[in-house]
């Protein structure tokens, strides 16, 4: 063979060819993206809303993508030199997480249909796509540059979804809180890549596991590090305790669909990028990371029910902030068969999974009846739900419903099928003082949960004023009284609807949900 015939021979081994396919669902969502910008350009104003109808129906061609990789045995952008090392794998997990992500960005678009009229329309729809591309993409990554550069994908717009509503001090508090707890928990992560990068020279997660197991003494120090360092910034990502402070004043100040997409699709990211790290970069390092994740996830959940106890009736925003506190208990929840991966294997990992999308779907079901609601009740109080069956007997139904999934107690079969497979996950690694501490918080839940299930059927008090929103704050619509509205917007009633059908169909079926998850994760 000739000289040249051996330099376009190696160049052409040095070509990848891209499996567009496994690549389609982040894609998609970030093409359409870029479509809606540009149409803003040129859309006329009182054509806006037809942006909206464009981010939907792009996100329903990303989830409807997933079909036909259901398999979950593809990959793409491999090593030429070894076709086992990719840098983005279409496996069961990251299908199952792309599912959670583009579903909860669409609920998240049908909530917003009618609230993103007061926003910036073209930037709202872009900014929530864009956000949603980089989460799809972070499940399938499966290295770290990838890993980092997806969930800054998603983090960035974000910030900018938070801070949208122009003019509103309570929004851009809650934006400045948001971008200066992620930007920190960003630069400590990078800190931990150089430093896994710098002991094991690779960072593709496989080959990191493959050379944490044989570091070098001199460099062991600077390799423990850089994993510690590593969880603490996705510990931020995932509002776990005591990287927390950020969530309830966001979501405050955060319109109330994004405080509904951060609660869900912000932790699938966070949790993603959690369990991809430990189980599959970092399982050598099982005994520094198992302990400190088993700690974390008890004193996550424990604050968080705590200060959700704390939340007054008659608060301005008092729901939303329920909710909030509700999410970083939940978090702790999450965190516990992440934990117990470190004593008794990945398989464990298939629980947090199931547990995820239990409480996507619930929980966007009961930000959408938040979200209703506040069209007449703009100060969002948990007295403003007193009475809601009077008024709207169905919504107070679905939200009974949602609630009870979150406590765990029938008829919201899924919640409690969720809890429990939680608890044994933990029981069968060994970690019962942790199923003890569960066990005690999810029982402290139950007040909060059945306190607001309660008043939704309760007779309606008699109107005597709102409470003057919190000094700096915002003040709502119409200075903070009842306001008069027609008919609730078909989109948040069929939000409303999906996630209660949704609810209803995996209390049927719970079993469906954990051996769809846990079946071939890694």
């Amino acid at each position: 063979m000739t000289v040249a015939a051996e330099s376009a021979a190696g160049a052409a081994s040095l070509v990848q060819s891209i499996d567009w396919l496994a690549v389609a669902p982040p894609t998609i969502t970030a093409v359409v993206a870029l479509i809606v910008l540009v149409a803003d350009l040129f859309v006329p104003e009182h054509r806006k809303p037809l942006l909206g109808g464009i981010a939907i129906a792009g996100l329903v061609a990303a989830l409807l993508t997933l079909i036909p990789l259901r398999a979950g045995d593809r990959s793409t952008f491999c090593l030429t030199t070894d076709a086992a090392v990719c840098s983005y794998t279409a496996d069961h997990f990251a299908l199952v997480i792309q599912l959670l992500v583009l579903g909860g960005a669409l609920l998240t678009a049908l909530i917003s249909l009618h609230d993103s009229r007061k926003l910036p329309v073209g930037e709202y729809w872009f900014l929530l796509l864009a956000s949603a591309a980089g989460a799809a993409l972070l499940p399938a990554s499966r290295d770290l540059a990838t890993l980092v550069v997806a969930l800054e994908v998603a983090s960035l717009p974000a910030f900018a979804l938070v801070g949208l509503r122009r003019g509103d001090r309570l929004s851009s508090e809650a934006a400045l809180k948001f971008f200066l707890s992620s930007v920190t928990a960003t630069a400590v992560m990078l800190l931990g890549v150089s430093f896994v990068y710098a002991a094991t020279g690779t960072l593709h997660l496989t080959r990191i596991a493959a050379e944490l197991g044989h570091v070098p003494g001199q460099l062991d120090t600077l390799a423990k590090a850089g994993v510690a360092l590593t969880l603490v910034g996705f510990a931020f990502k995932t509002a776990a305790a005591p990287f927390h402070f950020w969530v309830p004043d966001t979501y405050v100040g955060a319109p109330l669909p994004i405080a509904a997409y951060l609660s869900v699709v912000g932790k699938a990211v966070g949790f993603s990028g959690l369990i991809l790290v430990t189980v599959i970069a970092f399982p050598s390092y099982r005994e520094v990371w198992g302990p400190v994740l088993a700690v974390i996830a008890a004193l996550t959940m424990t604050l968080g029910n705590a200060a959700a106890l704390r939340q007054s009736a008659t608060r301005a925003w008092s729901a939303v902030r329920l909710l909030a506190w509700s999410s970083v208990g939940q978090a702790g929840y999450l965190l516990v068969p992440i934990a117990a991966a470190a004593y008794a294997g990945g398989d464990r990992i298939g629980s947090t999974v199931a547990y995820a999308l239990m409480y996507a779907v619930v929980n966007l079901g009961a930000f959408a009846v938040v979200a209703l609601v506040a069209r007449t009740k703009p100060l969002n109080r948990l007295a403003d739900y007193q009475g809601l069956y009077a008024r709207q007997p169905l919504v107070a139904l679905a939200m009974g419903f949602f609630l009870l999934c979150l406590a765990g107690l029938p008829p919201g079969i899924i919640g409690l099928f969720a809890k429990v497979t939680v608890f044994s996950a933990a029981v069968d690694a060994g970690l019962g003082w942790l199923a003890v501490v569960m066990a005690a918080n999810v029982v402290i839940a139950l007040y909060y949960y059945l306190q607001w299930t309660a008043a939704l059927f309760r007779a309606p008090e008699p109107e005597a004023g709102d409470v003057a929103p919190e000094a700096g704050s915002a003040a709502p619509e119409a200075g903070g009284e009842e306001v008069a509205i027609g008919r609730p917007p078909a989109a948040v009633t069929v939000a409303i609807a999906l996630t209660a059908a949704a609810g209803v169909a995996l209390s049927g079926a719970p079993q469906l949900v954990l051996r769809f998850a846990g079946t071939g994760l890694f």
